[in-house]
Formats: C-alpha cells, sequence, structure tokens
C-alpha cells in the first residue's frame, strides 16, 4: 500500500464577500431564529423563512450559525460574525473571497458532487479529506477507491484514495479533485491542496481571494 501525509495546517473560515455595500451582522443565535443588524441598524429578529430588507432573508439557523439568503445567493454566518456585499455586485463568477473573523478560523458550506458539506479549508492537507460516515451520507463508493495509509494527527490510518467529480465552494467549481477517505471520526470535510492548487491565492490584511486557475 502506498502511504500518503494529510497534516493538519492552517484552517480557515471561508465566507464568500463581494465589493462591500451592505453588511450584514449575526448578533443572536436560537433554533430557527437569528438576530441580524443590518448596515449597523437595529438588530431584528428574523425566524426561518422570514426575510428582512436590502435582500437578505434568513433560511435555518441553530446555536451554531444562520444560513442566510443575501442578495440570491446562501451564505453561513456563525455568531458575532459580518459580511458586506454589494447587490449587483460584477465579482469574478469563478472567484470567492475569504475573510477571517476575530479567531482567524473559518468554516463554509460547500458542495461535493452536487450534495452539500461542511468544509474547513487546511493547507498543510494533501487532499480533500472525509470520514467513512460523510462519504456515505454524499453517496460515495469509496470502498473502490485505491487503499492507501494517510498519517494524521492521531497517527498512521488506513485510507482510501478517490476521485470526486465537482467539489463546489462559493462560485468556484473544480472538477476531479482528489479525495482521501478514512473511518476516523472528523466532524468536517477538509479541503486540502489537490482542490487549492487548482486557485490563486491572493491575501491582503484578513481577507483571501481564491480564483479558479483552470
Amino acid at each position: 500500500m502506498k502511504k500518503v501525509y494529510f497534516m493538519p495546517g492552517i484552517l480557515l473560515w471561508l465566507i464568500a464577500q463581494p465589493a462591500a455595500a451592505t453588511e450584514v451582522n449575526v448578533v443572536g443565535l436560537f433554533n430557527g431564529k437569528a438576530m441580524v443588524a443590518i448596515d449597523g441598524g437595529k438588530p431584528k429578529m428574523l425566524s426561518a423563512g422570514q426575510a428582512a430588507a436590502q435582500g437578505v432573508k434568513l433560511i435555518s439557523a441553530d446555536s451554531r450559525e444562520a444560513v442566510l439568503e443575501i442578495d440570491g445567493k446562501r451564505k453561513t454566518l456563525a455568531m458575532g460574525q459580518s459580511l458586506s456585499y454589494a447587490a449587483s455586485s460584477t465579482v469574478d463568477s469563478r472567484s470567492v473571497s475569504l475573510a477571517a473573523d476575530q479567531r482567524g478560523h473559518f468554516v463554509t458550506v460547500g458542495s461535493i458532487n452536487g450534495a452539500a458539506t461542511r468544509f474547513l479549508v487546511d493547507t498543510g492537507a494533501s487532499s480533500i479529506g472525509m470520514s467513512g460516515a460523510e462519504a456515505r451520507r454524499l453517496g460515495i463508493d469509496y470502498l473502490k477507491g485505491e487503499r492507501i495509509m494517510m498519517s494524521t494527527a492521531n497517527g498512521v490510518v488506513p485510507a482510501y484514495r478517490i476521485t470526486l467529480n465537482t467539489v463546489k465552494i462559493g462560485d468556484v467549481a473544480v472538477n476531479q479533485v482528489q479525495a482521501a477517505v478514512s473511518e476516523t471520526s472528523m466532524d468536517v470535510t477538509l479541503l486540502g491542496m489537490s482542490f487549492l492548487n487548482r486557485v490563486e491565492m491572493k491575501r491582503e490584511g484578513s481577507t483571501m481571494t481564491l480564483t479558479k486557475k483552470y
């Protein structure tokens, strides 16, 4: 069996953020409800399915995060996070911006083969990594992949190397992306260099922009 290295690296919490115009800030989170402030105004309690001004609608919420539809696109914000956007923006559809929160850690909901999954971006991981349970939930038959040994923070574990049809983060979609699936417990899917090598990474302060290369 071949051996690959899958080391944890910098975790970034992904938030799509076009040019600033309107600012949305999550100031309270509850099951099915979120307290949202827009452009520094008085916070408003939204229930799932309820819309506020400036094209902001709450899709779902729990004690950890709110899923908002903002200018027709779904974004995930945690407590205290904010997002600036411009309606009718002309941002390159192949780009997505990353904005760091006060802890410098970020998360986003993207998709694999069209099915939603939660990602943590890990620049130290050689490929996308997920648990067997998550792969099964996504309908991926990983047992047909190449059996390998994978080095993790918890030691060397058996895994299966597979190729994903499509991985999408925001408006950036990449096809034929290598991934590793192991039976170790993982709360999220790690977005490693098999995806990140396919984008250009430009950082300015606390903002990083990913632009698809090809």
